[in-house]
């Protein structure tokens, strides 16, 4: 059952520019396997393309016509939409809290902080709002997934005739992808029985790892791939979904970015943190305590981060703070030396859960070395279903660059495309010179 969320956004969506290392290709002719055309988004899905080709009585005089392929417009940018679980107003250093999140400052510095974010007070109903753009109540979402009942605006079913925005843009010629917490499918068809069309891939998303459900032991969670459970912690202690999410993630655009590098993509990066409950591996954890942030307790810290804000301009200089609820809870010079060291060590493992989840994806640029020696089995999984021989890979190659259209385009699977990593780790990296590092040996 899923908790309250307060403030689910600090991040809510990075433009990158699209992924394009390479010389620009030759246009593939019209009615070949690799013609592509955009379309102008006022009608999805696009109507189909006539038949262009020719017909005749044999195949010497007649002429083949693949449909185009429909493509987002040139310069399309890459999306990545984060969504962080009970994120409080005031937690993130990025809106004057105290727990450093040095990730989310850089990207702030480059863009806008929103101030008026309005969101339903519940997790399953502000996710439905986010992803469609449209009211709770008209994608079924009154309340969260578990607590659905059968009348209108309330059932948890999201109707065909509204869509999300991974079925957008994958109409429009995006790959799509989500990662982490789906809260967004019935409850009563979170099996592996299905139905499958109110889960991510049935909802626009071509690829989807996570769990299901309001909240996941982020040890040993629900873990699926698509719609098939996975089990990677097993035989593996120390595996930590957080960090698992990062592999995945970056796997996955290394994977579809060697086939097509110029097809843009959306990821909807959603982990389970800071919603309980808080599992940060224990390296997070003694680094939020040796950094000492709430010590001086709640009433000093409640004064810090409102005259932070303050200075940020993400609340007005006018504001006052509200009276100290005295009744309902003690001020901190009143608490006992237990109590204050059970709540200091409370706050520094949301802390950790917190840092720990922009950090993840900034951890290949800041230390390559730790992340390639603990790779995770998922990623495993995944290199033997995508690591081929090099014959596989000829064949692979000669196949697409004929579906392609051109020579030219013949595709180099023993490359990894650097481009991928740097869409990620630009958002969350941190403490860089900028420098750029491997993230997959293997794969070269």
């Amino acid at each position: 059952m899923s908790h309250r969320t307060r403030a689910l956004i600090t991040a809510a969506a990075l433009f990158v520019s699209a992924i394009g290392a390479n010389a620009q290709q030759p246009t593939p002719p019209a009615g070949s396997p690799g013609a592509t055309k955009p379309i102008s988004g006022q009608q999805l899905p696009p109507l189909p393309t006539p038949f262009g080709g020719k017909i005749e009585r044999n195949a010497a005089e007649s002429t083949p016509y693949w449909a185009p392929r429909v493509v987002p417009p040139k310069g399309a940018p890459n999306v990545l939409l984060v969504m962080i679980d009970d994120e409080g107003y005031g937690a993130s250093s990025t809106f004057g809290g105290v727990i450093p999140t040095p990730a989310l400052d850089r990207i702030a510095a480059m863009g806008l902080r929103y101030t008026q974010f309005h969101s339903t007070a519940l997790c399953s109903p502000t996710r439905a709002a986010l992803i469609t753009g449209r009211n709770h109540h008209s994608m079924g979402f009154g309340v969260v997934a578990e607590q659905s009942t059968g009348y209108p605006g309330y059932n948890s079913l999201m109707s065909r005739d509204k869509a999300t925005i991974g079925k957008i843009l994958r109409d429009n010629g995006y790959s799509t992808s989500w990662f982490g917490k789906d809260h967004n499918t019935p409850e009563f068809q979170a099996s592996q029985a299905g139905p499958f069309d109110q889960w991510p891939t049935g909802m626009g998303f071509d690829y989807f790892y996570g769990f299901v459900g309001g909240d996941a032991n982020q040890w040993q969670p629900n873990l699926f791939r698509n719609t098939t459970a996975i089990y990677p912690y097993q035989g593996h202690p120390g595996w930590n979904l957080m960090t698992a999410m990062a592999d995945d993630a970056i796997e996955y655009l290394h994977r579809i970015t060697a086939i097509n590098s110029q097809q843009p993509f959306f990821v909807y990066y959603v982990p389970g943190a800071t919603h309980a409950p808080h599992h940060p591996t224990p390296e997070w954890i003694k680094k939020a305590s040796d950094l000492h942030l709430f010590d001086k307790g709640w009433n000093a810290l409640r004064d810090t981060i409102f005259a932070n804000q303050k200075r940020f301009g993400v609340i007005p200089a006018s504001a006052q703070l509200t009276p100290w609820p005295d009744s309902l809870l003690k001020r901190w010079d009143k608490l006992t030396a237990e109590e204050q060291k059970l709540f200091v060590r409370q706050a520094d493992v949301y802390a950790c859960a917190q840092r720990q989840t922009p950090m993840s994806r900034a951890r290949r640029r800041r230390n390559p070395e730790s992340g390639l020696a603990r790779r995770t089995t998922s990623r495993e999984e995944a290199r033997r279903d995508h690591d081929w021989s090099p014959r596989q890979r000829k064949l692979i190659a000669a196949a697409l660059s004929a579906r392609l259209g051109s020579q030219s385009n013949r595709l180099r699977l023993t490359a990894r495309r650097d481009q991928t990593a740097s869409t990620i780790t630009t958002f969350a990296r941190s403490g860089t010179n900028g420098e750029r590092t491997d993230v997959d040996d293997r794969h070269r």
